[in-house]
């Protein structure tokens, strides 16, 4: 007996085994279940199982239990449920084993199905019955469900338990009531770090940074040594300019505490570092890393695609992991799409589709969102019209996009009747949407179009429009020649004008000839925009071409007092035989 239990400790699965045939034992097979648990031996869990049933320990609580907890470690809760069923006596650990079971697999209404048969079994709950029942309800974000069980954990007088309190305080912290959660975590006479833990990252997701900083700082002074989740949790709240040097103080943190070479948290550092526009460092943390992952490889291709200057580095990057296989999922190759959609880089883009339909031959939404933005971007309006007939599920944004693709191409009409079919199909527009539908309108021409969009947006949709809606219906105002109606939008609107409204206008009175609404359009943008030449010479043509000559050369005469001169006329070529080209290894 004590030489299996050695062999079970050193993890000589196999010669244990053979040794269980000869001595079986109920302590042997629960060592056995540990271990094949440790080491997730799924072929000689099940060979014991057998061997269990063989001798007939199949009736043995203790046994049972173990197989419960082995089949829902490797997510098998089919067997596990059969294990349970069969069990002629349970006990609490047994329907916990079962609840808990379900809830880390993701089956949280039979978790809570489980908790209630408990229940009516008459079997009471210990601390991490209710645990375990708690974290059920908050993976379906049922707060009235939790506070149920609040209830009985009260009446079983462990409403007080530490473990119980920290499981409704992640269910409260969750479920959006962060209120309610620090009110809970600031009655608490007794915190652990999983305490600490769930407060730390519920400040953190619902975007509450400070209260997050506060925390980690007061969990520093009361002696709490922070581990991985509380880190990361910090980290994730370090966005923007102004907490770089809270990620490299945190930085300098994992290094003390040891965690330097925990692949996660490297992750989340490169994604900080990428988000507070340190890309530089980021990358530098890549290079070091002994055996980089998808992880940390996708938080720096994302870094560079939201410089949006480094495409190439990016491409590198990826390249990289299907050399290294590192494996690719879904994320990553959306990522790469939307970059080949701002390149406009159609033969990359062709490239990546190639390997979308490889690794997921039904694409999900976002990737097919991803497809139409990036056909219609590279001038394949006929390509993102068939990726758009190929999602079986589109959303919103699927939906705008296509209308985008349509509006870029000068289909104003085509846009329209493709709101109009998506307003059949029951979906409300937003005001990206109108947004994509203005602009087509504006591009076509389709002025009395837009006006009634635009008024739609407002009455029916209750939308408040943004500058570039009013952006956009100044362009379209302009662009019919409805100078004095675009004058008058910006008159009456409740916002400040922008340089793009003026510069519309401006353009506009160049192209019809409108002199008046031409100078007000003109000194508006030399205030915003004084170093801006291309305005003084915009001018200068309306004034010369309505004959004001004297006019026309005391605004040149303006432009090159205040030291500004007229920028070059220049043409961007791209070769069209650099190509670049990712190779998958066989």
């Amino acid at each position: 007996m004590n030489v299996v239990r050695a062999k079970c400790t050193i993890g000589k699965l196999k010669e244990a085994l053979k040794l269980s045939v000869t001595q079986p034992d109920p302590k042997m097979y629960m060592s056995l279940l540990q271990l094949c648990i440790v080491v997730r031996a799924k072929e000689q869990a099940r060979m014991i199982h057998s061997h269990i049933v063989t001798i007939g320990f199949e009736s043995s609580v203790n046994l049972g239990t173990k197989l419960i907890v082995f089949y829902a470690k490797v997510g098998d809760m089919l067997s596990a449920r059969k294990v349970f069923d069969k069990m002629p006596v349970r006990d609490v650990v047994s329907w916990t084993a079962m609840i808990s079971g379900y809830g880390q697999n993701g089956f949280y209404e039979n978790a809570l199905l489980v908790f209630s048969g408990m229940r009516r079994a008459g079997v009471r709950a210990n601390m991490f019955t209710y645990g375990s029942a708690l974290r059920a309800c908050m993976g379906m974000r049922w707060l009235e469900g939790g506070m149920q069980i609040q209830g009985y954990a009260l009446k079983g007088r462990f409403a007080d338990n530490l473990y119980v309190k920290s499981a409704l305080l992640d269910l409260y912290a969750k479920c959006g009531r962060i209120e309610d959660a620090w009110f809970l975590f600031d009655t608490m006479e007794e915190r652990d770090v999983v305490s600490w833990n769930v407060m730390i990252g519920g400040f953190a997701v619902q975007g509450f940074v400070d209260d997050c900083f506060q925390l980690f700082r007061l969990m520093m002074r009361e002696g709490k040594i922070p581990d991985c989740f509380t880190l990361g949790s910090v980290l994730r709240a370090s966005i923007g300019d102004i907490g770089l040097m809270m990620v490299n103080q945190i930085h300098g943190l994992i290094i003390r505490l040891g965690f330097g070479s925990s692949n996660l948290l490297i992750g989340s550092l490169i994604d900080a570092y990428a988000k507070c526009g340190s890309v530089r460092s980021a990358h530098q943390l890549y290079k070091n890393m002994l055996k980089p992952d998808i992880i940390s490889c996708t938080a720096l291709i994302t870094g560079f695609a939201r410089e949006g200057n480094n495409s190439g580095e990016a491409f590198d990057l990826f390249k990289e992991m299907i050399l290294k296989k590192m494996g690719i999922d879904d994320i990553v190759l959306c990522l790469m799409v939307n970059i080949c959609a701002n390149m406009a880089s159609l033969s990359l883009g062709r490239q990546i589709h190639a390997l979308a339909l490889k690794y997921q031959p039904s694409y999900d939404i976002a990737m097919g969102n991803a497809l139409i933005d990036m056909y219609a971007k590279s001038g394949e309006i006929e390509d993102a019209i068939r990726a758009f007939n190929e999602m079986r599920e589109k959303n919103v944004i699927s939906w705008t996009s296509l209308i985008a693709g349509y509006g870029k191409h000068g289909y104003g009409q085509k846009a329209i009747e493709l709101y109009e079919k998506m307003e059949c199909e029951g979906l409300k527009p937003n005001d990206v949407t109108l947004l994509s539908l203005l602009f087509a309108c504006s591009h076509a021409g389709l002025t009395s179009e837009g006006w009634e969009l635009f008024n739609n947006m407002i009455s029916r949709y209750k939308i408040l429009p943004r500058p570039e809606h009013f952006s956009c219906m100044v362009d379209l105002f302009a662009r019919g020649g409805h100078l004095e109606s675009a004058y008058n939008m910006i008159s009456e609107m409740n916002i400040k004008p922008t340089v793009s409204l003026w510069s519309a206008i401006l353009g506009a009175c160049n192209i019809y000839g409108n002199v008046t609404i031409g100078e007000v359009a003109a000194k508006n943008l030399f205030n915003m925009e004084p170093e801006k030449s291309v305005n003084y010479v915009v001018l200068s043509n309306i004034y010369a071409a309505a004959g004001a000559r004297d006019k026309a050369r005391e605004t040149w005469k303006l432009m090159k007092e205040r030291g500004l001169r007229k920028n070059p006329g220049y043409s961007l070529l791209q070769s069209s035989k650099e190509k670049i080209v990712l190779v998958e290894p066989h």
